[in-house]
């Protein structure tokens, strides 16, 4: 069979590129890319109110989808003809349900009855053309074939022995999400991994000793806050402190020739003068060592005990509250953040953390904030400025990232961009080239400053 003969170039009848045109819409040929942004364009057809493409005229000129002007459905899913999500000959949904169900297939050629909520979750999502991109740039969903095939246990146990990753934490949080694996302190298990990372990086002799500190003393702790229900985030970043500054501290001996054994006040008091930010943090380690006879009954220095100043009156304070409730030319997010402040003495870091599932509406309207551990019911009119909130959702964090990232490599040299921001030299270029800016621009200004 002789091959098919490629068609001419021509002009695109809709974007006037100069390509190969295969397929014709609107009664026009058109090029490749075209015909995916048509394809990708779904809306609901004049003739039938279904969501279609539509790529043909009907008897009245206007636009309509196939069936309506007795065209052939090119457009339409093989599997259930619907037209409004694209994914090859598939639509997205049905393309992910044979992925998802290929993914999830056990020995015996069904979905592992364990992963069957999981196969619910992810073919039920909003866009399955993200989870289809999850499925093709990351390694998650090999993990998850491994356990439907028998080949991994189906247990936190298997997690722990992974090597600590954002995308293993994720599958960890989904299988516990879905009910599949028992709920678990997910801050407080990435301590452990964490911890094993680090220790590898150091000698033998520090990473024993701070090993047993970390398991012992740190681990133990935070294992007994879980226990009472009192353990938060503050208490874990600490915990998570107080090893880095420690594994520190010991470098810092061994560079100095000082066994662990012999340190003297004076050493420690001269690593204090070094590292003022660190020489607190090593209090729960000195205490250890005096404890277990590792070392000598030391102190570190101790930030001298001030009382808070309050120089903000209760009438003004109430005063900003009236006007943060009642003010609507004020942005949203800003009088939700202030009124945190103002009336749960909340730091606005934690606020700028807070995410959505932090806030619970229940049957009958009761808005509840959870700040750490516990639930706090939030009065009107602040509950129905923080509902309106969680529409609106505010700033998108990533969105205003990248335009402000683009505004200032259009305005500045790359290699300025990359130290005044902290940015590597690779990212830095990569946004100087969307910026149509690169390293030329700032050598040519650096020669006219010079001759100047």
């Amino acid at each position: 069979m002789s091959p098919r003969p490629r068609l001419p170039r021509q002009d695109c009848a809709h974007c006037g590129r100069h390509d190969r045109c295969t397929r014709i819409v609107l009664e026009k040929a058109v090029c490749q890319r075209c015909t995916l942004r048509f394809a990708r364009t779904a809306t609901a057809c004049p003739g039938c109110a279904n969501i279609r493409v539509l790529a043909f005229y009907d008897a009245a000129r206007r636009p309509a989808c196939a069936a309506c002007t007795g065209n052939e459905t090119v457009y339409a899913c093989t599997a259930c003809g619907r037209e409004d999500s694209p994914w090859g000959r598939l639509c997205g949904h049905c393309a992910l349900k044979e992925k998802t169900t290929v993914l999830l297939s056990g020995p015996d050629g069904g979905i592992h009855p364990r992963l069957r909520p999981v196969y619910d979750a992810l073919i039920c999502g909003p866009r399955p053309q993200t989870t289809l991109y999850w499925f093709t740039r990351s390694t998650g969903p090999a993990t998850l074939g491994a356990m439907a095939r028998g080949e991994l246990d189906i247990s936190h146990a298997t997690f722990e022995a992974m090597p600590a990753s954002r995308t293993n934490s994720y599958l960890r949080d989904l299988l516990t999400a879905t009910g599949v694996l028992p709920p678990f302190h997910a801050e407080l298990e990435r301590v452990s991994p964490w911890l094993e990372e680090l220790l590898s990086t150091l000698p033998a002799g520090q990473s024993e000793v701070l090993a047993r500190f970390a398991r012992w003393q740190v681990l133990s702790r935070l294992r007994r806050q879980e226990q009472h229900g009192t353990l938060t985030h503050g208490a874990i970043s600490a915990a998570r402190a107080t090893i880095v500054v420690t594994a520190r501290f010991m470098n810092w001996l061994t560079e100095h020739g000082t066994d662990l054994a012999d340190i003297e006040q004076r050493d420690l008091d001269r690593f204090a003068e070094e590292h003022r930010a660190r020489a607190l943090a090593l209090r729960p380690f000195l205490a250890w060592c005096a404890r277990t006879g590792l070392g000598g009954d030391l102190s570190a220095a101790t930030r001298p005990t001030t009382q808070p100043a309050v120089t903000l009156s209760d009438e003004d304070r109430w005063s900003h509250v009236q006007l943060l409730l009642h003010d609507d030319t004020i942005r949203l997010y800003a009088r939700v953040a202030g009124l945190f402040v103002l009336l749960y003495a909340q730091p606005l870091a934690r606020v700028c953390r807070m995410r959505a599932d932090q806030i619970t509406v229940d049957a009958v309207g009761v808005t509840t904030a959870t700040f750490d551990t516990f639930p706090v019911e939030l009065p009107g009119p602040l509950d129905r400025l923080v509902r309106a909130q969680l529409v609106e959702r505010g700033i998108q964090p990533m969105a205003a990232r990248n335009a402000a990232m683009f505004q200032l490599a259009a305005s500045m040299p790359t290699p300025i961009l990359a130290e005044v921001l902290g940015l590597a030299p690779n990212t830095a270029t990569r946004w100087a080239a969307l910026a149509s800016r690169d390293w030329s621009t700032y050598t040519a200004q650096r020669d006219t400053h010079l001759r100047r």
